[in-house]
């Protein structure tokens, strides 16, 4: 029953230990303790601080990474369209090329095929001439050789000479 009642003495001593021990832990222990959690506060405040910093730091870092891939894009694409319009210039070119070199060679060949052609027909008429000649001397021969025909042949030649 005694801890369920307490004496008077045991109170009064309690409470002077109490009281001894809290002003001793006042003195030496509380400040230091509340130091520790001020400076343990102030340094959580100062680290929430740096990670808010640092949030915004990489909300901020990356709309820079997206504008820049935007950016990146922008040139990528103007890349591939200045390089498709290269590609389609030297295609144009090449078929241009193409197309002129065969019409010089058709027209070259066009050429050689009229130079060769006047001349089959020169040797042609040549061939002819030579052929007509021959018929014509041996036709003439055959029609003058008596002394008569020739004598009359000459005199319409004559004649034919004088109405011109």
């Amino acid at each position: 029953m005694e801890l369920l009642v307490p004496e008077l003495g045991l109170f009064f001593w309690t409470t002077l230990i109490f009281l001894a021990v809290f002003l001793v832990l006042r003195r030496f222990a509380w400040k230091p303790i509340l130091e520790a959690i001020h400076e343990r506060e102030h340094q959580i405040e100062n680290s929430l601080k740096e990670a808010q910093a640092a949030r915004d730091e990489m909300a901020r870092l990356r709309s820079d990474n997206e504008t820049l891939m935007k950016e990146a894009r922008v040139q990528a694409d103007k890349i591939l369209k200045d390089a498709q319009q290269m590609r389609d210039q030297i295609v144009k070119e090449a078929q241009t090329a193409a197309s002129d070199a065969a019409t010089k060679e058709k027209e070259k060949a066009r050429v050689q095929i009229e130079a060769e052609k006047n001349a089959a027909l020169s040797e042609i008429r040549q061939s002819a001439a030579g052929i007509a000649v021959e018929v014509a001397e041996i036709i003439l021969r055959k029609h003058f050789e008596d002394k008569q025909s020739q004598e009359g042949f000459a005199r319409q030649l004559i004649n034919d000479l004088s109405k011109n």
